[in-house]
């Protein structure tokens, strides 16, 4: 916006280059809470409070609701970053291979090890329902379609489908949920001899994705 001097009629170039510098200002200081919110969660844990996410970051509540309005604006705004953060690296991982089950078995490494990097971060952002209005609900749709589209492309090549049927049109947004569930499940196991390191499960839940669960069970013998 140019600022006009009621007098002359002149856009004020001084006026308006202070408020350009003031936006500026407010959007670096805007990032800057959100990277030092992100790891204020990352060490703390979800059920982190405003207070303590304040005290991490040496500043004030006052400022993160200024900035933020409140604590479900912080989570919406830092759901919307790490969201992004997630969709540009695992969109980027399957489209980095050639042949659809590597392309499908970087996708599901690359979410678990996103994930695994930091439980408390991801259970931070993901927790909560989302309304219509919500900052970060905007991401997760686009994260959700860019990786169902991705899935169902690799799917339909692995099984050399010319023509797509209504039911298998469902399975990649499906087939997400899948990967989601079980991978919060494991993360939320305590570390055991019994709990699958990560490139064990990342296999197995490609082979559940491309040929069904049955596929990594030995048949019983009589």
């Amino acid at each position: 916006m140019s600022y006009v001097n009621k007098i002359t009629g002149e856009i004020d170039r001084e006026t308006d280059g202070r408020a350009a510098r003031w936006q500026a200002h407010r959007t670096a200081r805007h990032e800057e809470l959100l990277k030092l919110a992100r790891k204020a969660v990352h060490k703390l844990g979800p059920q982190v409070s405003m207070e303590d996410i304040a005290n991490h970051a040496k500043t004030s509540k006052p400022v993160y609701y200024r900035y933020f309005g409140d604590k479900e604006g912080l989570r919406q705004a830092l759901s919307a970053m790490v969201i992004n953060d997630f969709r540009e690296r695992v969109i980027a991982a399957g489209l980095a291979k050639e042949d659809e089950i590597s392309a499908l078995h970087a996708m599901v490494s690359s979410y678990l090890e996103l994930a695994a990097n930091s439980p408390n971060l991801y259970f931070f952002v993901t927790s909560a329902p989302r309304c219509a209005d919500d900052e970060s609900a905007g991401a997760l749709s686009t994260f959700f379609e860019e990786a169902s589209s991705l899935m169902s492309e690799r799917l339909l090549k692995l099984y050399d489908q010319r023509a797509t049927s209504a039911t298998l049109e469902l399975w990649p947004r499906a087939a997400l949920g899948m990967v989601r569930a079980a991978g919060e499940q494991w993360l939320r196991q305590p570390d055991s001899a019994n709990k699958p390191a990560l490139p064990s499960l990342a296999a197995e839940l490609t082979n559940w994705l491309a040929y069904g669960i049955a596929s990594t069970r030995t048949p019983k013998t009589n």
